[in-house]
């Protein structure tokens, strides 16, 4: 640096302080995306034997034991019983001993890569008592969407649209009052989750019914999202993609279960997924779509109105910190020159 010229030195540092933003977004990108996918590994997977008696006891203590902490072993009285137990996500899968022709219950729609594991354990097991597993699926999913993954490149879509969306709002709308840019957020959310919800149905067929409901689900995503994202506008300036890109990015797309559920993640991902908001919309919508609302649906809703209702309490700070920089920045006028002004103001002069 010391041989360029004196005149130049300004315009490189500022250069080299606006690329720390990039290489951050690449360092934080690789840290959360590889320590969340690179080695996913069962962590209490919850499966069932399906039977009664001391057979079946043996048999979930032995899957137990040698499982470790990898599986979670519980067992159930009948067919039935497991499949509610399915149906209300508490299982991943439930094995149904049989002499001639044992079968793996699953619900791929909860996890695809979930189910997918439990598969591998129980055909290794049918493999020991030399019989070829049968896997019956009880949530077939569209031809559209046949591994049910698709619905994450769906939040992945949202996502974008929403903090990109910020970033307008933050840099074009900043001469605009805070509640002139809640409003156009939520305009902004209303396109984003349209656009989604095309895309989800008529589009690419990934769910076909219950379309409504994705959008409603997709609608508070989105605006939640902007709603944060335009409050920390006014803290934040121009960190303020980073930060959207980390908690929007980084650990929501890590932690929201359309990948790995929690069962093949470590505790951290684990925790985010239980009350993010990324967690909250894919779960809310597998809910709705696949599981008929039975399984949470309405926890999942109320995860979503909380950023929401987080977003709406930035905005309110923010608008009261931006009031309080215009007063200060505000020229300071003599006192006879305000009460002559005010006078005028008045009698109309």
């Amino acid at each position: 640096m010391s041989s360029l010229p004196a005149a130049s030195r300004p315009a490189l540092r500022h250069v080299l302080t606006h690329l720390v933003t990039p290489l951050l977004m690449c360092l934080g990108m690789g840290v959360a995306y590889l320590s969340a996918f690179h080695a996913p590994a069962p962590h209490q997977l919850p499966v069932a034997v399906v039977g009664q008696g001391p057979q079946t006891q043996v048999l979930a203590q032995t899957l137990k034991d040698g499982a470790g902490d990898g599986l979670d072993v519980t067992t159930a009285a009948d067919t039935d019983a497991a499949r509610t137990r399915l149906l209300d996500r508490e299982l991943v899968a439930a094995y149904v001993p049989d002499a001639d022709a044992p079968t793996l219950l699953v619900a791929s729609a909860n996890s695809d890569t979930s189910a997918t594991v439990a598969e591998k354990v129980f055909t290794e097991v049918a493999a020991r008592e030399g019989k070829p597993l049968a896997v019956r699926e009880l949530t077939p999913l569209p031809a559209g969407d046949p591994t049910g993954q698709g619905l994450f490149f769906l939040l992945v879509a949202l996502s974008i649209g929403s903090y990109g969306s910020v970033a307008v709002l933050g840099a074009a709308g900043a001469v605009l009052s805070v509640r002139a840019r809640a409003l156009l957020g939520l305009g902004v959310a209303l396109v984003v989750s349209l656009l989604g919800a095309a895309l989800a149905g008529p589009v690419f067929h990934l769910v076909d019914h219950g379309l409504f409901g994705v959008w409603a689900m997709g609608w508070l995503y989105s605006a939640g999202i902007v709603a944060i994202g335009t409050a920390l506008h006014t803290f934040l300036g121009r960190w303020n993609t980073l930060t959207m890109m980390a908690l929007f990015v980084m650990l929501n797309f890590t932690s929201s279960g359309g990948i790995f559920r929690p069962e093949l993640q470590n505790g951290f991902y684990g925790a985010l997924h239980s009350f993010w908001n990324g967690a909250g919309f894919l779960e809310g919508v597998r809910d709705h779509v696949y599981f008929g609302g039975r399984a949470g649906l309405g926890g999942h809703v109320v995860t979503l109105f909380g950023w929401l209702a987080a977003g709406a309490l930035l905005l309110l700070q923010a608008a009261r910190t931006e009031r309080r920089r215009a007063l200060a920045a505000a020229p300071v006028r003599p006192v006879g020159q305000a009460e002559e002004e005010e006078m005028e103001e008045a009698v109309g002069v």
